[in-house]
């Protein structure tokens, strides 16, 4: 038989339960991925992509030998960043959502929305193109065709951006994705890209990605691109001054992504190892920001 609860267990709920609603701006913890700098202005970042493909680490570590600042990452997609940041489990976000972006400034839980750079999303799939959609004028198309062969498609369903946008497509597509061709994976873009590999199915994955990946994935070519539909713009947005505990330092990373010296890191990386960019800047991504 469980034992009542002694006064002084009582006594201790009741005073964390008084501090958790006096402190209503103090972060919830939150496991990071990783952590970049040893300074003593500690702040946190959830992201995807940026931070999977190592560009967050360039540009953190950057700021922090500047600023006296760390930085705790936390690896999680568009849709759970925002949630995070909400909730107010994270300082800052680095997202590609548009509509849910510019929705968290409206409601006051987020500030300093701002344009850091782009990608784009490519299909990929098996090169024999069991879809046939390399003839596809139109992402909506390229999708239309998917269905119509019921051709093996791997869908992140995360809520992540890249989910985000994959689920706009078919609604563009007029199609409702369903049945067994249709898998979805609840994990990441490179362990669904390397599922999409292994299991030779159809996957849409950000250019970032691609270019740091294909080597490792041989069973996969790009058989769609190019429509304005799949370009992804990357914003930072970050909590309310003071409403968390690195706030302010999320605040000021933020200017350093902005600055010419952020914005010279996103557009060179990648081109040492890969012979190309994994990002575009915010230059060349304001002309598809809207």
């Amino acid at each position: 038989m469980a034992r009542p609860c002694q006064p002084a267990s009582l006594l201790i709920r009741f005073v964390m339960l008084v501090v958790a609603l006096a402190l209503p701006g103090l972060a919830l913890a939150v496991e990071p991925a990783a952590t970049y700098g040893t300074g003593t202005h500690v702040f946190s970042l959830a992201t995807g992509s940026p931070g999977e493909l190592g560009l967050l680490k360039v540009l953190a570590e950057s700021f922090a030998a500047k600023h006296d600042a760390s930085m705790q990452w936390v690896k999680a997609g568009s849709g759970e960043s925002l949630k995070l940041l909400k909730e107010k489990q994270v300082d800052m976000i680095m997202v590609h959502a548009p509509a849910a972006e510019k929705n968290a400034v409206a409601e006051g839980w987020a500030r300093l929305r701002t344009l850091i750079g782009s990608n784009e999303f490519y299909i990929v799939g098996p090169a024999a193109d069991p879809a046939g959609i390399k003839s596809a004028k139109t992402a909506a198309e390229a999708y239309q065709k998917i269905a119509a062969a019921k051709a093996k498609f791997f869908s992140r369903g995360d809520n992540s951006g890249t989910h985000k946008k994959e689920l706009d497509a078919w609604k563009n597509a007029g199609v409702t994705p369903a049945g067994d061709w249709y898998i979805v994976t609840k994990d990441f873009m490179t362990a669904t890209l390397k599922r999409a590999n292994d299991e030779g199915g159809y996957f849409m994955t950000d250019s970032s990605t691609w270019a740091a990946e294909q080597k490792n994935m041989p069973a996969l070519t790009i058989l769609f691109r190019g429509d304005v539909f799949l370009v992804n713009t990357y914003h930072a947005l970050a909590q309310p001054s003071g409403a968390t505990p690195g706030a302010d330092t999320a605040a000021q990373f933020i200017a350093f992504v902005a600055s010419p010296e952020g914005q010279a890191i996103i557009a060179s990386y990648g081109k040492d190892l890969h012979g190309e960019g994994l990002y575009n800047d915010a230059e060349y991504a304001k002309q598809y920001d809207h």
